[in-house]
């Protein structure tokens, strides 16, 4: 598995994947207006980097590099549990010049569990248009 920079001719791949993986992670929210479009807005401004092994896109990560702010790491639903979050994570993390922040809804227990079992701490809790909220910091070591 590799980690590279998103390119251009990666856009249609990642609007579907974040479409599809937004779906099957917040199957509590009404997905009806979500379009493929949302993942421009997502990770406008934002470093993206992507998962890839033999030539299949699996997952990618944004980030705001000013802020040290992981604000987006969808994996491909069909390659959740291969390892494929724990590397762009681990990626993300080494971007980060002090300590990382991102927020993840309350309700994706599996992310929160993910996000803890990585070093992620809980420092706040807050709300949001998709629902409850934590606040999650990373020190770096």
């Amino acid at each position: 598995m590799i980690i590279r920079r998103w390119q251009e001719s990666d856009r249609p791949f990642l609007r579907t994947l974040y479409l599809r993986a937004r779906k099957s992670a917040w199957r509590w929210l009404d997905s009806s207006d979500w379009r493929l479009e949302d993942f421009d807005t997502a990770t406008l401004g934002e470093t993206v980097w992507v998962a890839e092994e033999d030539g299949h896109r699996m997952g990618f990560a944004s980030v705001s590099v000013n802020d040290n702010f992981l604000h987006n790491l969808f994996i491909d639903p069909d390659f959740q549990g291969k390892g494929v979050g724990s590397a762009l994570l681990k990626h993300a993390q080494s971007t980060f010049t002090h300590t990382g922040a991102l927020k993840c809804l309350l309700l994706n227990k599996d992310a929160l569990t993910f996000y803890q079992h990585h070093g992620w701490k809980v420092e706040a809790q807050g709300v949001s248009p998709q629902g409850d909220y934590l606040l999650m910091h990373y020190v770096l070591k």
